[in-house]
């Protein structure tokens, strides 16, 4: 009897042993209600995933039960989702069926494609993506972020990587590294340089940057010799969120930042904002840093189109540490730290002997998917500049600061000489719009790129003696030295790769570029420095 019992069990068996796995299935449609075939289904966190079939239908099987399971959902052009399902003896399957939107499409994907590398291009570059910034992201300067990639040397005036700070590649200075922030140019229209102390913890409001070494792809601004940086800057979550950081390090450094996000308002809609203060007594005598920036985020998205509006402005009080200290003083723990910023004056240094500037940014970028393989975006973009560097001038030669300016009461005796203090004002505008068109092939075989930029730069510098010793009838404003300086910039260039065949592929890359740069005025030796030039450039 107990043996009957047990064959009549026997053919149950089967069904208790499949009744312990289970499986998820679902179709998956555009909004057109459409199937979408190729989806990515994937278990997160696991290797475990499949693809949509032709009726937009996909199915994961042999799945353990009383187990919860989030499944992502991935597709070119399309929106990525997440959905959470959970598996038990009572219901072992489930249907997880779903309709994906769009992909919005994003200005700093676009520009991307405009201004920096593919991988097969032949240029050698790095990239940083956001989890590479945030873990090497102490509040110090960009430069510092750059430090670890190849042939890179960096420098410091304070010490601290925050403050005045530099960067070399292969050897070649800051003026002949091209930087660019969404494809904007950032370097300085005059002297070429980037003065990254006037953007302090922008880092934590960088998505992306690439570095390409040497001579590198057509890009917008200053000239590419040493190498080019490009920048992206953050764009906000999809789900809202809230942040305070704070660091403390050595030298009296000390960092806070708050940052926030809307996520996305009605699908359409999405803000996001930085607001940062860092603060840093400096490793040099007196090389102090006191910055503060902020930077917002606000954008519309449409269904195949991105429209982006960026502010983002530093301002910066640092105390000048830029003269160096002398080499035979390096090797002295005492002496190796002398800052010679102020000591003109008698007795104890200079205590304003500061750089003030503030610099605001706008940027208004819109890109558009004009078809599966064209996209566009155009940019326009202001830059405000303005602020000193102060300098006291211990027994300064009165004439060289310009009697006639200064109105002394009568001829100064030979040789005549006074203490005073000075101010070197820089006082900038910087505006104009980059554009690109890129088209990729169906094959992905083909890949060009037409961009170019027009911009403007408008630089009044101009000095001011605040105060002298002997100061006859001079008035607060007086000038002793005004001059202003023009430089409008365009350029235009087209670059693309053809993949000749699976290891082989051909890269053109061609600009052309028109510079009209004038001054006029006398610079801070009384020197008339009026001039005009126009420049062309054609480089293959």
């Amino acid at each position: 009897m107990q043996f009957k019992s047990l064959l009549t069990l026997l053919p149950l068996l089967p069904l208790c042993l499949s009744a312990q796995s289970g499986d998820i299935s679902g179709k998956i449609t555009d909004q057109d209600n459409l199937p979408v075939v190729g989806v990515t289904v994937r278990i997160a966190a696991t290797d475990t995933g499949t693809a949509t079939d032709p009726a937009g239908n996909y199915r994961l099987t042999d799945l353990a039960i009383d187990t919860e399971y989030t499944l992502l959902f991935e597709y070119l052009g399309y929106r990525k989702e997440t959905r959470t399902v959970r598996l038990s003896a009572v219901r072992p399957t489930a249907d997880v069926s779903l309709q994906m939107q769009e992909r919005v499409y994003d200005f700093s994907e676009i520009i991307v494609t405009s201004v920096r590398a593919a991988d097969n291009a032949p240029f050698t570059f790095t990239n940083l993506n956001k989890e590479e910034i945030e873990e090497n992201n102490l509040g110090q300067d960009i430069p510092y972020l750059l430090k670890t990639t190849p042939s890179a040397v960096v420098n410091s005036d304070a010490g601290t990587g925050i403050g005045y700070t530099g960067i070399r590649i292969r050897g070649v200075e800051p003026t002949g590294i091209n930087v660019t922030i969404n494809g904007i140019p950032l370097n300085d229209s005059e002297s070429q340089g980037v003065f990254w102390v006037n953007m302090p913890d922008f880092a934590s409001s960088t998505s992306s940057v690439q570095v390409q070494r040497g001579v590198g792809t057509s890009t917008n601004g200053a000239g590419a010799f040493g190498a080019t940086i490009n920048l992206s800057t953050d764009t906000p979550d999809s789900v809202p969120f809230g942040e305070v950081n704070a660091t403390v390090g050595s030298f009296g450094t000390r960092k806070g930042n708050v940052q926030f996000g809307s996520g996305m308002l009605n699908d359409r809609f999405s803000f996001a904002g930085r607001l940062s203060s860092l603060t840093s007594d400096g490793y040099i005598d007196r090389a102090s840093a006191d910055l503060n920036s902020y930077f917002l985020t606000g954008a519309y998205h449409g269904k195949k189109s991105t429209l982006r509006l960026n502010h983002f402005a530093g301002h910066e009080v640092t105390y000048q540490a830029w003269n160096g200290v002398p080499v035979q003083y390096g090797d002295d723990p005492e002496l190796r730290t002398f800052n010679s910023a102020g000591t003109g004056k008698a007795g104890q240094p200079y205590e304003n002997e500061v750089d003030d500037y503030t610099q605001k940014h706008y940027q208004l970028l819109y890109s558009r998917n004009l078809s599966p393989t064209l996209d566009m975006s155009v940019a326009g973009h202001y830059t405000r500049g303005f602020g000193f560097f102060e300098l006291y001038e211990g027994g300064a030669f009165y004439p060289a600061f310009g009697l006639e300016i200064l109105n002394f009461p009568e001829p100064a005796p030979e040789g005549f000489t006074s203490d005073l203090i000075q101010r070197r004002w820089l006082d900038n505008h910087f505006y104009g719009a980059t554009y690109n068109l890129s088209y990729r092939s169906t094959d992905e075989r083909l890949h060009s790129v037409v961009g170019g930029a027009w911009n403007q730069y408008l630089g009044d510098h101009y000095g001011e003696v605040i105060w002298a010793r002997y100061a006859g009838q001079t008035e607060i404003g007086d000038r002793y030295y005004d001059n202003r300086g023009e430089k409008t910039d365009f350029n235009i260039y087209w670059k693309a790769d053809y993949e000749l065949f699976d290891g082989l592929s051909a890269f053109a890359d061609l600009q052309y570029r028109a510079l009209d740069y004038s001054i006029d005025g006398i610079d801070n030796t009384g020197f008339d420095i009026t001039q005009s030039h126009q420049y062309n450039f054609f480089n293959p």
